[in-house]
This record gives structure tokens, C-alpha cells and sequence, in this order.
């Protein structure tokens, strides 16, 4: 049989990394219990396959091969420097695996354990999402940098520091036990949830598109453990706030607001996937945050949204998550519902620990126009314009103020 041309290779080789990279990590992680080696081992092992490949073929299994060579890169590294890093026992250990010159055609499925150990408590928020993207969306340091607007030498040394500190804290590789499993879930999937909504507010990042990462994500979780409510409310909720994103913006490159939306734009099918998994979720009798939001963002896609079940849902909402964005959310639900007078009581209460975030400064200018202060309302926006985190969303807000000048 001829060698495969070059570009035949490369395409194999790309299309394994893209879609099996995060299971490969994992089995190697479970193995050596090292991110760091377990990654260069990885990217050392998808360099040999380019000029190996491309002299014998493709294996019957790339995935396996890889693996196997991973393996490999990974014992020779160790081998060099024993007394720091394994015990002689470990390393005859994983040499066992480099021994059996099989590929293997399985690999066994460690990415639920790994997106827990990336997620886990012990890490600061912005690491485990970090981590999360890197290890399990493939995605390269530069690119995180770009979507957290960080320096790519500091996003590097975060994504080492996060490694180190699994390492040196011990933290373990596995599945949260029953005891845990609450609070453990709802950190993975708050940090989901925080991918999605960085996706929703800077856009696609050299090609890759973080709310499809997100769902990515959320779906890979609602695989691995199924029949789990809050996993399907979380991927419920992502999948009917992104079925609006062809009508999010308008020509002019400004933000439109939900009830000017063009309908016709929107993903129907990924609406109705939505709804349909948020039906099983409700319907297992187990209701947490995530289920709720998705409850509200349903309630978003009616011709005539119920603004005062929206309400309710956030006042619900608030008892599982008492926070002050959960509290300005209440409020303008409360305002849509009619209450003006109510939100604007709210939003007053929430003027000091939301002093520096941009939506409440939109909905106080908002909601002070409707009730003829004006003055406030244009003093309101143009710190809502100051603080916006895109051009379209300071396109939509400077269009309102000036609305109010006219």
C-alpha cells in the first residue's frame, strides 16, 4: 500500500486531535497523574505520527496509537529523572502498559473525571476555567488569553500554576462521591456556564466559538452522567439563549433587545431540544439553579414572555443563589411585569455592590427613563457605555440615550 500523501496525514492527525484530544489526555492524566507531562507527552506523540504515518499508513486505530506513544514519551521522560518523580514501583508500573506492543481500540472514557479534577474547589474560578478549556476544548494558551483579554505569558503561568497546584495539593482524579456530588456538580457546571457566557460576550476567538464550546462541554457531562437534572437544565439553558444568536445583532452592528428580536432568526430546533430536555429535568422532581434559569430563558423564547412567572422565578432563583446580579435580574422582571415602582426600590439597594458592573447601570438608565427621570436615566447610560464589554453592546445603549436626548 502507498504512503499516505502529507495533507491526507495531517487531516487524520487534525481530526483525531480535535475530537478525541480531551479523551487521550485523560487516559493519559489517570495513568501518570501529571498534567503537564501527560499534555507534552501527548503533543510529542502527535509530532511522530505525522513522519510515522506517512511512511507505514494509518494505523487501524490512531487514537490507540497515539496512546501507545504517548505512553511511551511519557516513560522515557520519567526514566531520566526517577528520584523526583515516581517511585521505582510506578514507573515498572505504566512500563507494563509500554511493554504490550497492542494498540489499544478502546480507550477507557476518564473525561468525566477529568473535568471534575479541572473544576475542583480548591482552584480559583478563573484557573478551573482556564484549565477546563485548555485540557478538555483543546483550546491553546494564546487562545484563553485572548478571551479572558490577559496577557498570554500570564494566562501561561496561571494554566502551571493551576497544574502545579493539583500535583502538590494532591488533588485526586476521580468522581466526587455521593456526599460531595451537589456542590462538586454545580462548580463544573458554573464553570460551563461562565465559558458560555464569556463566548456571549466577546465572540468567536480566532475561529472557535466559546458558547459552542460550552455546550460542548455540557453535553459531554450530560453523556458521562445521565439522567441528571441539574446537567440537563444547565445544557437546556445554554441551548435556548444560543438558539437566538443570528438575531442578537443587527445590521449596524448594534445589539438588539429580546422583544425586538426578528423571531424568524432564531435556531427552532435547538429551542426545541432545549425545552425537551428542560421537560425530563423538571420531571425527575429535583429542582436546582440551573433548572431554573433554564425555566426563565424558556419562558424568553413565548411570542408573549409571562413576565410575572419570570419574576417568580427569579425570587426562586434567589433562595438558591442570593446574589446581587440575581437580585437586578428580579428587579427588571419585576419592571416587565409592571412593578416599577418595586425594581427601582430594588435597584437603589443594589447601587454600592454593583457599583462597577455594567448591566445594572443599563437597567437603572432603563428603568429611570420609563419613569420620566431623565436627567439620571442619560447620567445612568453613559456609565452603562463606559463599562460596556463589546462595541455592539455600546452601540445598543448609546442608540437608547440617545433616544432620550431627542
Amino acid at each position: 500500500m502507498a504512503a499516505p500523501e502529507a495533507i491526507v496525514v495531517t487531516r487524520a492527525l487534525d481530526a483525531v486531535m480535535r475530537n478525541d484530544r480531551g479523551r487521550l489526555l485523560a487516559a493519559l492524566i489517570a495513568r501518570l497523574r501529571d498534567f503537564q507531562l501527560a499534555e507534552e507527552a501527548l503533543q510529542e506523540a502527535a509530532i511522530s505520527a505525522l513522519s510515522h504515518w506517512s511512511r507505514t499508513g494509518l494505523p487501524a486505530s490512531p487514537q490507540g496509537w497515539l496512546l501507545k506513544v504517548a505512553l511511551r514519551k511519557a516513560i522515557d521522560r520519567l526514566r531520566g529523572n526517577v528520584r523526583e518523580t515516581r517511585k521505582a514501583a510506578d514507573l515498572s508500573r505504566l512500563a507494563k502498559d509500554e511493554a504490550d506492543d497492542t494498540e489499544p481500540a478502546m480507550i477507557p472514557d476518564d473525561r468525566l473525571r477529568l473535568i471534575f479534577t479541572c473544576c475542583h474547589p480548591a482552584l480559583d474560578p478563573k484557573s478551573r476555567v482556564a484549565l477546563t478549556l485548555r485540557t478538555l476544548g483543546g483550546l491553546s494558551t494564546p487562545e484563553i488569553a485572548r478571551a479572558f483579554l490577559d496577557a498570554e505569558p500570564t494566562m501561561g503561568q496561571r494554566l502551571s500554576r493551576a497544574k502545579a497546584k493539583i500535583a502538590a495539593a494532591g488533588i485526586p482524579f476521580r468522581v466526587p462521591g455521593p456526599e460531595d456530588w451537589p456542590e462538586r456538580l454545580n462548580s463544573v457546571l458554573t464553570v460551563v456556564y461562565l465559558i458560555f457566557n464569556a463566548g456571549y460576550t466577546v465572540g468567536p476567538i480566532a475561529g472557535r466559538d466559546l458558547c459552542d464550546e460550552a455546550i460542548f462541554l455540557a453535553r459531554l457531562l450530560n453523556d458521562l452522567r445521565p439522567a441528571e437534572p441539574e446537567a440537563e437544565g444547565a445544557l437546556a439553558l445554554l441551548l435556548l439563549t444560543h438558539a437566538r444568536r443570528a438575531a442578537r445583532i443587527g445590521p449596524d452592528g448594534a445589539t438588539i433587545a429580546l422583544a425586538e428580536q426578528d423571531r424568524a432568526l432564531w435556531d427552532t430546533a435547538m429551542i426545541g431540544e432545549g425545552l425537551a430536555l428542560l421537560d425530563l429535568a423538571i420531571a425527575r422532581a429535583a429542582p436546582g439553579p440551573f433548572q431554573i434559569k433554564a425555566a426563565i430563558a424558556a419562558c424568553q423564547t413565548q411570542s408573549l414572555p409571562d413576565w410575572p412567572q419570570i419574576a417568580a422565578l427569579y425570587a426562586g432563583l434567589h433562595a438558591h443563589e442570593p446574589t446581587p446580579v440575581i437580585r437586578l435580574n428580579h428587579a427588571v422582571a419585576l419592571a416587565e411585569a409592571g412593578d416599577l415602582s418595586a425594581a427601582l426600590t430594588i435597584l437603589a439597594s443594589l447601587e454600592e455592590p454593583l457599583a462597577d458592573y455594567q448591566p445594572y447601570h443599563a437597567a437603572r438608565a432603563e428603568l429611570l427613563a420609563r419613569s420620566g427621570q431623565t436627567a439620571t436615566a442619560l447620567d445612568a447610560y453613559a456609565r452603562a457605555i463606559d463599562l460596556a464589554a463589546s462595541p455592539a453592546d455600546a452601540a445598543f445603549l448609546a442608540r437608547r440615550r440617545a433616544r432620550l436626548l431627542t
